[in-house]
């Protein structure tokens, strides 16, 4: 695979579509063990490395598994890299194992991985699948880890367990809290679309980025676009097709 593929496939995950950021996904996480830097930094990675393996596993046997069962093979492919995971936490990194705690099994039902396996792994390559997986989960352990060090060091002061604010700073508590949750997301998307329009001012390609067209039609919300039931890559139906 060449070298642009790779980037590209890298670069959508960090930026293009940022599974958090940009498409909206995995907020159940998002939202409930970003208490923390290092708790998302877990989970990120955690969720990275099951992304990563289950697409390089389902785009191997893509030809194999029959179409009327696709999904229920790819929970079943997911959940074993999910037993593996958990099982290696346990056994080597317990405090966070004891940290993520619920929100590890519940990786099995994230839609990030179930929505890369359905949209791109099934429908690619190997390696591009392999790097597509790295790309979105390394956009998800981002966006985690900035939004559970924004909440740790408003609510308690601290980053990564460091203390960084001079002692008289009075944490505010809220932040650690799961209303917390929703203002860091809200300000941190907001920070993305502010960016995002001062870009279009200048004259920038921003189209790609939370433009909600991308091909990609698991997470398309146009329910009058073509692509949604006919496919990205293929032709646009003809009126008779329309008419069914």
């Amino acid at each position: 695979m060449k070298q642009n593929k790779i980037t590209e496939r890298l670069f959508n995950g960090l930026i293009k579509e940022n599974p958090t950021f940009v498409l909206m996904l995995g907020m159940c996480p998002t939202l409930a063990v970003t208490t923390s830097a290092i708790n998302g930094l877990g989970m990120g990675l955690t969720t990275m490395v099951v992304l990563a393996l289950s697409n390089m596993f389902i785009s191997m046997l893509r030809k194999v598994i029959p179409d009327k069962v696709r999904i229920p093979a790819f929970i079943v492919i997911i959940a074993s890299f999910v037993t593996v995971v958990e099982l290696l936490l346990k056994a080597f990194i317990p405090f966070l194992y004891d940290a993520l705690g619920l929100y590890i099994p519940l990786i099995v039902v994230n839609c990030i991985i179930l929505g890369r396996a359905e949209a791109y792994a099934s429908k690619n390559g190997v390696l591009p699948s392999l790097f597509d997986g790295i790309g979105m989960g390394l956009g998800f352990t981002f966006a985690l880890t900035i939004i559970g060090a924004v909440r740790e060091l408003l609510g308690a002061g601290e980053m990564f367990g460091a203390a960084i604010m001079p002692e008289s700073y009075v944490p505010c508590s809220i932040f650690v809290l799961a209303p917390g949750a929703f203002f860091v997301l809200a300000a941190l998307t907001a920070i993305q679309n502010k960016i995002k329009i001062a870009g279009e001012r200048k004259g920038r390609d921003m189209s790609k980025i939370q433009s909600g067209c991308n091909s990609d039609c698991m997470s398309c919300q146009d329910m009058g676009c073509s692509r949604r039931f006919y496919g990205g890559a293929q032709e646009e139906p003809t009126a008779e097709e329309k008419e069914v």
